[in-house]
């Protein structure tokens, strides 16, 4: 298996990873929010809650 963030092989103990640089790399792109996950916003959300009052 390769490493999301580089490429290379991983590595079981930082599967699925090559090494714990690329580990901390992506938990910091999902931090930053640069990874998404797809759905409706949750404004959308508790606005359509409010107007069902």
């Amino acid at each position: 298996m390769a490493c999301p963030v580089c490429s290379k092989d991983s590595v079981e103990r930082y599967r699925p990873f090559c090494s714990k640089r690329c580990a901390d790399v992506d938990l910091a792109k999902w931090l930053r929010g640069q990874y998404v996950i797809p759905g409706t916003p949750l404004e959308e959300i508790s606005s359509d809650n409010e107007e069902g009052r």
